[in-house]
């Protein structure tokens, strides 16, 4: 499978720490996950994506996008393929207009199913499904909710659900073999961010043990350093298929939960499954 990594902060952070020198770093899992790699970055609200077929610890565009890079809002994915071939149509993340998604994990039956699940995606972006993934129709099944009714638990159950009646419940069981239907997914437009745990492995971190920056950061606050209950303004949330090392506490994920964070930075944690 694939591994992921996104974060949505008030601060412009750089992001070759966690991308490359972390003990566990996004590019280092690359070796296990050799199928390509892709990075999105926005610029004044605008989504910035490079992507390569190649592994990303040996691309050298990859270890120098991930030392320039410095952005409110980042995702990350290294692939390692179980549907579609090894190319760039096929390579995360994703885009439709300002919205950016990558996926970790496998839809059960795509083959036989792919034609039902076309039909849960919106007429409107049938025409820029280009890759033969099913992470790519199920990016689009999901934004079809989403520009129903805004990025929301109630949009992303709904496509999730739409889903599970089509290819049967999601697997939730981490070491089940890749057959089964996997459903982790980080979705986001730049302004609001939400990592869908399906099945598939997802921490996330809004605090530090001790943040570096507390005496110069005109943004420290008391959250920076200590876990936040759902419905509470924070001042970063990161991503990760595993924890990363660092200062930065990480929270596993249970199956079915989605945590997301607004415009506003305000953090929530919901069971949607």
């Amino acid at each position: 499978m694939c591994r992921l990594f996104g974060f949505k902060s008030v601060l412009q952070s750089q992001i070759h720490q966690s991308l490359v020198n972390a003990d566990n770093a996004i590019g280092r899992l690359s070796e296990e996950h050799p199928d390509g790699w892709g990075v999105a970055y926005y610029v004044e609200e605008a989504p910035h994506i490079i992507k390569s077929e190649n592994k990303a610890i040996e691309d050298k565009i990859f270890q120098k996008v991930s030392g320039v890079v410095t952005s409110h809002t980042v995702l990350a994915h290294v692939r390692n393929a179980t549907l579609g071939n090894k190319s760039i149509l096929n390579t995360h993340p994703f885009q439709y207009g300002p919205w950016v998604f990558a996926h970790n994990g496998n839809i059960k039956n795509f083959k036989e199913n792919r034609t039902k699940l076309l039909r849960l995606v919106s007429p409107q972006f049938i025409r820029f499904i280009l890759g033969e993934t099913d992470s790519e129709i199920l990016f689009f099944i999901v934004l079809s909710e989403v520009m129903k009714s805004g990025l929301n638990k109630k949009s992303i159950s709904m496509a999730i659900n739409k889903i599970i009646e089509v290819v049967g419940a999601i697997e939730t069981n981490t070491n089940a073999d890749n057959s089964h239907t996997f459903l982790s997914f980080i979705l986001t437009n730049g302004k609001s961010m939400a990592a869908f745990q399906g099945g598939k492995s997802l921490c996330y971190s809004t605090h530090k043990t001790k943040c570096p920056e507390s005496a110069t950061c005109n943004f420290y606050n008391g959250t920076c350093e200590k876990k936040v209950e759902s419905n509470t303004v924070v001042n970063h949330l990161l991503i990760s298929s595993e924890p990363l090392s660092g200062q930065n506490e990480w929270t596993e994920m249970k199956p079915g939960e989605l945590v997301m964070v607004n415009y506003e930075m305000e953090f929530t944690l919901d069971k949607i499954i």
